[in-house]
């Protein structure tokens, strides 16, 4: 009897509430694995140097395990997220499908507005700018067939490797990025900040000029975007935006969550295959001079890379929706889903954080850090962000980016301060 009725219990229909919470909680676990990647940035960190928080050999040991286990693995899993959150405001919305589709690009446009001020005037190695143009390119796709948008979001996943090789033969396919270096290399000179024999970071470290920052962040945007157009990281984007797309229209995890036993296998073999994977990826393959000089290593590399990184984030999300099932672990991850639900904010806070700690304008503390050093700090500043967003969301509905967001895309200010029950 026991038995029977755990069964059924385990093979009950997932609520809905189960699903929002699921997709907060993979938010807020993507933000942490993206602050560990990006404060390597922040902190102007170079192989090789000597600060007060570095520790060569063990630094060594911790930089191949985030390449192994992180780089890649959670904006992939945002990225899909995003994907998804659209098809849930599409399912969610009362009006036509030409006034929905009116409603998400007003809010793609101010999403653009916040994340060009983040990628302009914070720091260009934003990604919500990037985003938005791809969820245009989403909704107008909106209405082909699953098959057809899984199809695609899995050749987009998968086109870097073409691109590539394309590139390889045909020099002049680079001529987006080669436009968008010289354009910030223009915008240096104009600026004068620094010259071909200075380097960015004593300027970034040692300035407290917020405008000098300002202009080397205007400068760093288009060898921003000249990066993610050579590394076709938009195609690899759009994908996992389809792949979420179709995820969510189809219910797939209400279904799949029917068979916890073959996600489980799904689970423990994905682990077997695309962990070994990324070991050697990133310890046999991957040679950073080869990529950017198209040689035929860069190659190798860029198809080892299509087929392991993307794949373990899905293997991430397998293994978070079983753990999320049990009510310990349920009850352990409940701190980090008021991060998910303020995502937007937490994400632009975390760049404000590390010019503040790095940069000269605040505590300077640039290429002090090692890979230990900065992970331990990530994982001080992520819990802080659990305790300061589980405090916010008790008083107020939304983060405070996603208020004016909201805001901005309803002509209105929108009750911010949650009411109180009677």
């Amino acid at each position: 009897m026991t038995t029977r009725m755990e069964n059924e219990k385990a093979n009950a229909p997932i609520s809905k509430q189960n699903r929002i919470e699921y997709l907060d909680l993979i938010r807020g676990i993507s933000i942490f694995g993206i602050l560990i990647v990006n404060l390597r940035w922040f902190s102007l960190y170079t192989p090789g140097f000597n600060g007060i928080f570095t520790f060569p050999e063990i630094d060594h040991v911790v930089r191949t395990l985030q390449y192994i286990f992180i780089e890649g693995k959670f904006y992939s899993m945002f990225s899909l997220l995003f994907g998804w959150g659209i098809a849930i405001q599409i399912e969610r919305s009362r009006k036509d499908d030409a006034s929905t589709a009116a409603f998400i690009r007003r809010r793609l446009w101010f999403m653009l507005l916040l994340g060009g001020i983040h990628l302009f005037f914070i720091w260009e190695g934003d990604i919500v700018f990037m985003y938005g143009l791809a969820g245009f390119i989403l909704v107008a796709l909106r209405n082909y067939s699953n098959r057809t948008l899984l199809t695609t979001g899995i050749l987009l996943l998968l086109s870097p490797i073409v691109l590539y090789f394309l590139k390889m033969q045909f020099l002049w396919l680079n001529w987006p990025s080669d436009i968008l270096y010289e354009a910030g290399e223009k915008v240096y000179q104009m600026q004068g900040l620094i010259d071909q024999d200075t380097s960015r970071t004593p300027v970034l470290s040692e300035t407290k000029n917020i405008f000098s920052i300002i202009g080397i962040t205007w400068a760093d945007a288009p060898y921003r975007f000249a990066y993610l157009f050579f590394v076709s990281r938009i195609p690899k984007v759009l994908g996992a935006m389809l792949i979420g797309f179709v995820i969510a229209r189809t219910d797939f995890y209400t279904k799949a969550m029917q068979h916890k036993k073959k996600l489980l296998w799904i689970f423990v073999v994905g682990t077997l295959v695309f962990v070994p994977l990324n070991v050697v990826l990133f310890l046999f393959v991957k040679n950073e001079e080869a990529f950017y000089a198209l040689q035929s290593e860069g190659l190798y590399y860029t198809i080892v890379y299509s087929f392991t990184v993307f794949p373990l984030a899905i293997v991430y999300m397998i293994g978070l929706a079983l753990a999320f099932e049990k009510p310990w672990i349920h009850k352990l991850f409940k701190p980090v889903l008021p991060v998910g639900r303020t995502a937007f904010s937490n994400y632009v806070g975390q760049s404000l954080i590390g010019i503040i700690l790095f940069y000269g304008i605040g505590f300077g503390w640039a290429e002090q850090f090692g890979p230990l050093a900065w992970t331990i700090l990530a994982v001080v500043i992520f819990t802080g962000q659990v305790i300061v967003s589980s405090i916010w969301l008790k008083y107020f509905r939304f983060g405070p980016l996603e208020w004016i967001w909201r805001s901005f895309t309803y002509a209105k200010i929108q009750p911010l301060r949650v009411v109180a029950k009677k």
